[in-house]
């Protein structure tokens, strides 16, 4: 893969990203599967969804609840003449995206890319979040060294 291609990609992966209000609070990253069918290189959704079922699969078979990262939606598409209709999605977390991408078709160099970028962001977030509780046990040692 060459060099342009990498910068295309991560670019279109990046673009189809969503940030959403978590039930926590906290801001989290989604991507909605049709978007992600696109960039993934499949033109048809019926093929996509082989791969999204083998990814609930596997999040199945880890005893990891499939309703936490894999949540179905109903969006509504502009049609021909001004009429709209609504087409079945399904929000993806980080890790969903992960999965799809082990689970996808391997043949298909967009694919290579996802697993790779899915990898790399996942690991990204576990930095920040591992840097972010170090933060909270410094703070709680402080304020334990000023009582």
């Amino acid at each position: 893969m060459d060099t342009q291609s990498i910068v295309t990609y991560k670019s279109a992966f990046d673009a189809i990203m969503h940030e959403i209000m978590a039930d926590d609070g906290s801001q989290m990253e989604v991507w909605y599967a049709r978007e992600l069918q696109q960039v993934c290189g499949y033109a048809r959704w019926e093929n996509f969804q082989v791969a999204i079922n083998r990814a609930k699969d596997s999040c199945n078979s880890q005893n990891i609840s499939i309703d936490d990262h894999f949540r179905d939606v109903t969006k509504t598409i502009p049609m021909p003449k001004g009429a709209q209709k609504e087409i079945k999605d399904v929000l993806l977390t980080r890790y969903a995206c992960y999965l799809i991408a082990q689970n996808g078709d391997p043949k298909k160099e967009e694919i290579a890319f996802a697993q790779s970028y899915f990898a790399v962001q996942t690991r990204r977030a576990e930095l920040i979040a591992e840097r972010l509780q170090l933060q909270q046990r410094l703070e709680k040692r402080e304020e334990l060294r000023a009582s």
